[in-house]
């Protein structure tokens, strides 16, 4: 048995979840609702305010899928009762962040800015006070969105080795490479 596939997922109250005859799974909560198309081999119950997942099959695709579902119902679960935020720090000289509504306007020391539309289903928020760096706020009950999203926001100047200068996650540690002075 898959470790993470066995394990069960709790629903708070007020999340409810539906499964239609193509194997759609809806989960509706407090902060909205979320589907997913799930392989028609899997199957899912809900139980008493527990979800599981079983699996029909020891095939080594139905024990990886086995898994992957399991992780993926557990974040629509977690999404529409917490949410996710990830946040964002832009770390350089003259490095700035704006959003007016759904659209972020980033200097990040190019000859143009760059405006970048985040989705409606996320919410964005900048903040920048003085002496610390630019920090950019993402918001949404969609965990796959707001990671790709943030991940599409910080290749636009990934952190370099040397300053570590760039967009990183505000947990993100950059680790630093010694120069060419370093040698002598």
């Amino acid at each position: 048995m898959s470790r993470i596939g066995k394990s069960p997922i709790k629903l708070a109250s007020g999340v409810t979840v539906s499964v239609s005859p193509s194997n759609e799974v809806t989960v509706k909560g407090p902060k909205g609702e979320l589907k997913r198309n799930i392989d028609r081999d899997m199957k899912i119950e809900v139980k008493e305010g527990v979800l599981t997942i079983i699996r029909p099959t020891e095939q080594i695709r139905h024990k990886a899928l086995h898994g992957l579902y399991r992780a993926l119902l557990a974040n629509m679960v977690t999404g529409v009762t917490d949410g996710f935020k990830k946040q964002l720090e832009l770390v350089g000289v003259g490095y700035k962040a704006a959003n007016n509504g759904q659209l972020l306007d980033l200097a990040l020391g190019y000859s143009h800015n760059i405006i970048f539309e985040i989705p409606k289903e996320l919410k964005v928020a900048t903040l920048t006070e003085k002496g610390q760096n630019p920090k950019i706020m993402l918001e949404g009950i969609d965990n796959q969105l707001l990671g790709q999203v943030a991940a599409k926001i910080r290749g636009l100047r990934k952190p370099e080795p040397y300053k570590g200068k760039g967009v990183r996650y505000s947990d993100e540690v950059v680790r630093k490479k010694a120069g060419k002075s370093a040698g002598k």
